[in-house]
């Protein structure tokens, strides 16, 4: 990895996610306060409805909760983007509550890491929360996304 750490967020912050290349990704609940230390520099929000307006760049997927992106592929996009931009850049992918929808896209951005998508989920939840990729759908989602 070329990018400088001041460029990226402290691994042991809360919610950051190390995938195995090394980058680093913040997943969080939108409906918690905004964690200390720097902001992101890119956000990758999976909601129903457009967030407000950030002060950061950030993408919306619509994504209603405990389903599937509206537009597969899209989401594998906007996964690759953030996968991407998580090189040199502070990515957070967020949804209302952290778990189910970031799990997923945790999983997800994981395969294009080099995660197997079999065990995507299982890393995401060692390494992020264990409660992540709530539903069986989601599941399955991840295990055929790549």
């Amino acid at each position: 990895m070329t990018a400088s750490a001041s460029n990226l967020w402290d691994a042991a912050a809360a919610g950051v996610l190390r995938l195995p290349s090394g980058r680093l990704v913040r997943g969080r609940g939108l409906r918690r306060p905004l964690p200390p230390g720097p902001q992101p520099t890119f956000g990758l929000y999976l909601l129903g409805r457009r967030p407000a307006d950030l002060p950061w760049e950030s993408r919306w997927l619509r994504w209603p909760d405990f389903r599937l992106p509206a537009d597969r592929a899209e989401a594998a996009e906007a996964f690759r983007e953030a996968w991407e931009r998580s090189a040199g850049e502070r990515v957070e992918v967020a949804c209302a509550g952290g778990r189910g929808r970031t799990g997923t896209a945790l999983a997800c951005v994981a395969v294009l890491d080099g995660v197997p998508a079999g065990e995507a989920v299982a890393y995401v939840r060692e390494h992020y929360d264990r409660h992540a990729v709530e539903t069986p759908w989601q599941r399955r989602f991840v295990a055929r996304f790549g």
